[in-house]
Formats: structure tokens, sequence, C-alpha cells
């Protein structure tokens, strides 16, 4: 679904490459997920993908088809995409906010109230709680279902997430991201998702890519990453979370 071919990319503002030489593979249905520390690179990979940045040598093929041959502004009509923050439009309601996307590609206004009221039931939202509500009257784990509503709504294929969950409380967080798993599955989408919680990318990715100073440390299913670490910096990384998960173990054996 998505390739990456001898990607690199340095802004104009330093001599220090963010991306280099970047080669990589999506598949068909993947959850994929990236990770590394801060400024390593993950979320100019993710922009990168639906051209919000542009590489400075490279190519990246989405279907087989080179990128740069569509219209920036199309191809993230197809693509769905999901921050931190849920960035909605404060002055629309809940259904406006959804149905941004498709009111764009021209959609009729039976076809997005349809669309709407299925993205509600898909997010776990209740129309007639929800609906006509502005952002300012939900909680942050309400606003971030509708952000993915809002990005599932013109039916894309691709789905790119940036931190998607880590705003959010916890017990929310584990909810909105089971949530998004399922939904991922139902749909049989293609996700590309950036996040530093190395225990959120075991649980939801089917592979993960670690990422190092713009480069790729490895890549692997969750199993192999623990099983079996290409070098110390990734084995720091999986010990982690390993360690907090040994040390509760301990705490709950010890009443």
């Amino acid at each position: 679904m998505i390739e990456f071919i001898d990607v690199s990319k340095t802004y104009a503002t330093t001599s220090v490459p963010t991306i280099l030489d970047l080669s990589l593979t999506v598949a068909d249905k993947e959850f994929f997920v990236l990770i590394g520390p801060s400024g390593c690179g993950k979320t100019t990979t993710l922009n990168m993908l639906n051209r919000l940045v542009e590489p400075s040598s490279g190519t990246i093929r989405i279907r087989g088809q080179d990128i740069t041959a569509e219209d920036p502004a199309l191809l993230r009509r197809h693509i769905g995409y999901v921050f931190q923050e849920a960035g909605l439009f404060p002055h629309m309601t809940v259904a406006e906010n959804i149905g941004v996307t498709p009111r764009l590609l021209g959609w009729s206004a039976a076809e997005i109230a349809a669309r709407v009221e299925d993205l509600l039931a898909l997010v776990r939202l209740d129309s007639d709680s929800f609906h006509n509500r502005l952002p300012r009257a939900l909680s942050g784990g309400q606003r971030q279902r509708v952000a993915l509503a809002r990005a599932l709504a013109a039916r894309p294929n691709i789905m790119l997430l940036d931190e998607p969950f880590g705003a959010l409380d916890p017990i929310t967080r584990d909810e909105v991201s089971d949530d998004y798993r399922r939904i991922h599955d139902e749909l049989g989408l293609t996700t590309v998702m950036v996040t530093h919680d190395m225990t959120e990318a075991l649980l939801l990715a089917d592979r993960i890519a670690v990422m190092r100073a713009g480069t790729l440390a490895q890549v692997a299913t969750p199993a192999a990453l623990v099983t079996h670490p290409a070098d110390e910096f990734v084995g720091r990384m999986i010990a982690s979370p390993m360690r907090r998960a040994e040390r509760l173990a301990a705490a709950l054996a010890n009443g």
C-alpha cells in the first residue's frame, strides 16, 4: 500500500537531514507504528505521506503511484489524519465537523447526514446526545472520537495518526485506542501511527518501526522486537515497559 524509497528530508533551517535514506513498506490493511525519541523524524515521515512536507529526495508511492503525480489537496482528501489535539472547528457542531470533507467533495446533504449517523455509531457516540453539540461541550475523549469520525468521513483507505491518544487520561486513552484498533480491523484500513509510548505500540501494532536520528533502527513485529532487539538502543526502548510490567507484577504478588 505504501512505499518509501530512499527518502531524505533536510529542512532549510538546518544542514543536518531530519530523514536520511529512509526505505520501508506498509502493507495493505496493516497497523504500522513509528516510534522513537523526540526529534527522530517520526512526524516528518508521517507528514510526507500526505505532502504536508515534501521530501528533499527519494520517492513515496501509494498503491504503486508516486504521490507527486496527484494534487496535494486531492491526495489529502482521501487520507484520514488525526492529531494529538483533536483540532475540531470550534464554531461547528459535531455533525458539521464530521461532514466537512464530504461537503468539500460535493456529497449531497442526505449522503452527508447518513454518513454522520453511521460514524457517530462507529465511534460510540449517541447521535441524539452529540449531533448538535459544539466541541467546547465535549470531554477530551469525546473530542478525539469526533476527530476520528471526521477523518473517516470520506471513506479513506489510509489513516495517519500523530500521537492521537497522548493528551487523554489513562482510562480514556485505553478505551479510545482499543476502539480505534477495532475500527481499523472492521473497515480494513491501512494505519500509520506515531507514538512515544512503547507499551501502546506493542499493544496496537502489527509492525513497529523504531526510528533514531532520521533512520530506521529496526522494523519488526511486536513479538520479534521484544525477543530480538536489533541493538542496545532498541533494547533500551523495549526495556522500559518490560520493567514496568515486572514491577507491577511484583507489587500485585506482594499484596
